[in-house]
């Protein structure tokens, strides 16, 4: 019982992300009978929302495989920096509510911001600096940094 309790724990993440995928799959795959079913029907106005709906699965499938296909390329890039010893280390001082102190983020944020303008062809110092982001709190720019990283990783492979 203890392995199972810790093997979910270290794997909540991605349980949870199979089963919001599970449900978006189960979604799309009902907006498409739908879709169908208004597609068959003799009144146009129906065939035209049948139509229009046609688009939700075929866009929810699109950001699907997108995201999907991000986080596993985010993992990869993460195993690799950990085998090289160069993930960021999470020293950071946190309230009692577990949340980063953000002045001690700030300026450790500085410290990736620097490299990641050095090494702008680097996909690691843009890893890190979206770290550093996410850390800050900017999970926009975070974001961004981590998309530059897997585009940067993706070309280097």
């Amino acid at each position: 019982m203890n392995g199972l309790v810790a093997g979910f724990r270290k794997n909540r993440t991605k349980i949870w992300v199979g089963a919001v995928t599970l449900l978006l799959v189960f979604y799309l795959v009902v907006s498409f009978q739908r879709s169908l079913l208004l597609l068959g029907d003799s009144n146009l106005t129906a065939k035209a929302i049948g139509a229009a709906y046609l688009v939700l699965p075929v866009v929810g499938a699109w950001a699907l495989i997108r995201e999907l296909m991000f986080g596993a390329r985010t993992e990869q890039m993460a195993k690799v920096l950990e085998a090289e010893g160069g993930l960021p280390v999470d020293e950071l001082p946190r309230t009692p509510g577990g949340r980063i102190v953000r002045a001690a983020a700030d300026a450790e944020f500085e410290k990736y911001r620097v490299e990641a303008e050095s090494a702008p062809e680097d996909w690691r110092s843009s890893f890190r600096l979206s770290c550093a982001y996410d850390a800050a709190g900017d999970r926009k720019r975070a974001r961004a940094s981590m998309r530059d990283a897997v585009r940067l990783f993706t070309a280097a492979s």
